[in-house]
């Protein structure tokens, strides 16, 4: 990744305790002709390998997703900005995770309703029952729920380790300016492969 400019870029590092937070791998990012849609499988391909990586060394795996009851009665004012959030309304198809991230008996499902996993969820308290005190982040979108997530993630005490190649954004640049940010400011910004080789050792 392109490093960041001083005074910013500092590395956080790893800690004792790891976990995996998929963010939102929904069917409605991969589904043409969906609003969401990103018209690739990179992010979902990247997903995919850290799962296993991380079933392989046994670490806490933590998926998310948005779902809307029906009337879109709790989604407050993300649902009047963004409109195209109704296509995740609970029974949605759009909304079910891809087949090939699908939860495995014991992983943890966060549901939520805004971009970022710990705001109005659980989550913080889920990982520090489990001492954790680092959260591999990867996911959709990179702007938006995973930006918002390892955001969050600094400000409760986990250091956030983002996998650039398992995220995904609806243009190239966008995801690329957003992990130039989060590496500046808010996450260890990695690759896949320092990921997969770091929970094999």
């Amino acid at each position: 990744m392109t490093s960041s400019p001083t005074p910013f870029g500092g590395a956080l590092g790893w800690g004792r305790r790891p976990a995996l937070l998929l963010i939102d791998m929904m069917r409605a990012y991969f589904t043409p002709g969906s609003p969401f849609d990103l018209g690739s499988r990179r992010s979902l391909d990247g997903c995919a390998t850290l799962l296993g990586a991380a079933r392989a060394a046994g670490i806490p795996v933590l998926h998310t997703r948005v779902r809307f009851s029906p009337g879109l009665s709790d989604g407050g004012l993300f649902v009047r900005k963004v409109p195209a959030l109704a296509a995740l309304v609970e029974g949605s198809d759009a909304a079910e995770f891809v087949p090939e991230l699908a939860p495995a008996p014991g992983e943890v499902v966060v549901t939520k309703q805004y971009a970022s996993a710990f705001f109005g969820t659980s989550l913080a308290a889920t990982l520090t029952a489990r001492g954790v005190d680092t959260t591999i982040i990867a996911g959709v979108s990179t702007s938006g729920c995973v930006r918002a997530s390892a955001t969050d993630a600094l400000q409760h005490g986990f250091r956030p380790v983002v996998a650039a190649d398992a995220c995904g954004d609806r243009t190239p640049e966008v995801h690329e300016a957003n992990l130039f940010d989060l590496g500046a400011k808010y996450a260890d910004v990695v690759t896949v492969e320092e990921v997969v080789t770091r929970l094999a050792t």
